[in-house]
């Protein structure tokens, strides 16, 4: 299987595995206990807690470890939910992100969505024009899962902190992939995920400033500063800590090899498969995504004639991918219905090879081919 789905979760990298084998194992005190082994996961808990800011350039202090990027997301949220207000979000965020907004909206809250362009870019002048004096709250993310692409985050903070509007931003897809810094990009509140960067799923983490109050979604517990109740789960903060030192230090090589792969895939298609439309091709996306359709042919179908080629594809969000309709985002970008059902999405990840983009090309014209002459065959 060539596996090109790394937008929906990695592999582990075996390092981490490593890492994380003896807290499963030999280490395992409750870091909250006052003896040997209590103290021995409290350290553990503390390096990954540091290894994690360093990702992102944030102060230890300020990582709150969560279950994943959508307790990230939720927290972020109705963690500032005292009272009423508006809540502004972006038109292609996350269906993790959407749900707490919607659950606010039921309880009082004023949701509105802010617009993006064709490309799939955040139109900043109509989302700056918009805010007023309800606003409590605002929420882009970081780099779009579908599209990879790149959103104006620090633009957008700036105005926001110049009203005193708290912006919060869905990292998960960008960090370990671009450059991702917390403390200069205006952003109060920045979720993240261990299993978008080849650590272990169940684990995330919000990053919050100081200067913020956050009501916990989990009582019960004195654990993360009172504000995520409950027993850390130390294996996975492990590794966690790991993955995000690897995808710090390993950043430009990684990116570089993304962008060639890319840069490769790209080519081939407008070589052998001309009539392919790439989303959100003409601005800055992250380098390991390609969201493409071809005219005439459903996307679901498509996959799973490259899944019985041994190629792992996706047509966009994990989370959202089971409701066969079409990509919200593309929806949000003005893409036309017929099209958007074709959707796919490529995203490579750092032990792919120039192999591997050879056969998905050879793979896609085969099945392309095939689909199509059906298709015709079925018209007449």
């Amino acid at each position: 299987m060539i596996y090109l789905d790394h937008n929906a979760t990695t592999p582990l990298d075996p390092r981490v595995l490593k890492a994380m084998l003896p807290w499963l194992q030999d280490r395992y005190g409750n870091p909250s206990s006052r003896h040997a082994l209590g103290r021995q996961a409290k350290a553990a808990l503390e390096l990954a807690r540091e290894q994690v800011a360093a990702l992102v350039n944030a102060h230890p202090s300020q990582v709150i470890f969560t279950s994943g990027g959508t307790e990230a997301n939720n927290l972020a949220l109705k963690g500032r939910a005292m009272a009423p207000g508006r809540l502004q979000v972006s038109a292609i965020e996350h269906a993790s992100l959407l749900g707490p907004a919607r659950a606010m909206q039921r309880e009082g809250w004023q949701l509105d969505r802010l617009p993006v362009d064709s490309q799939g870019m955040l139109d900043i002048e109509a989302a700056v024009a918009s805010l007023n004096d309800e606003t409590r709250l605002v929420s882009l993310m970081w780099a779009n899962n579908e599209t990879g692409a790149i959103q104006p985050v620090a633009a957008m903070a700036e105005c926001c902190r110049s009203r005193g509007i708290v912006m919060h931003s869905d990292a998960v897809q960008a960090a370990g992939k671009i450059p991702v810094d917390f403390a200069s990009s205006g952003v109060q509140l920045l979720s993240l995920s261990a299993h978008k960067i080849y650590g272990p799923k169940g684990v995330g983490a919000l990053v919050v400033d100081k200067s913020l109050e956050l009501l916990p979604l989990l009582d019960g517990g004195g654990q993360e500063r009172n504000r995520r109740g409950g027993t850390e789960n130390i294996p996975a903060i492990v590794g966690f800590g790991l993955a995000a030192e690897l995808a710090r230090l390993e950043l430009p090589q990684r990116s570089l090899q993304l962008e060639h792969l890319r840069g490769r895939l790209e080519q081939q298609l407008a070589q052998q498969l001309p009539q392919a439309v790439i989303f959100s091709s003409g601005i800055a996306r992250l380098p390991n995504t390609v969201f493409l359709a071809i005219p005439g042919l459903d996307g679901e179908t498509l996959i799973m004639a490259m899944d019985r080629e041994g190629i792992a594809l996706s047509s966009g969000s994990a989370c959202g991918s089971a409701q066969n309709e079409p990509s919200p985002v593309l929806r949000a970008m003005g893409v036309a219905t017929e099209l958007a059902q074709g959707a796919i999405r490529i995203s490579l990840g750092k032990d792919n090879t120039e192999q591997d983009i050879d056969r998905l090309v050879a793979g896609l014209c085969t099945q392309v081919q095939t689909l199509q002459g059906m298709a015709a065959a079925t018209a007449w």
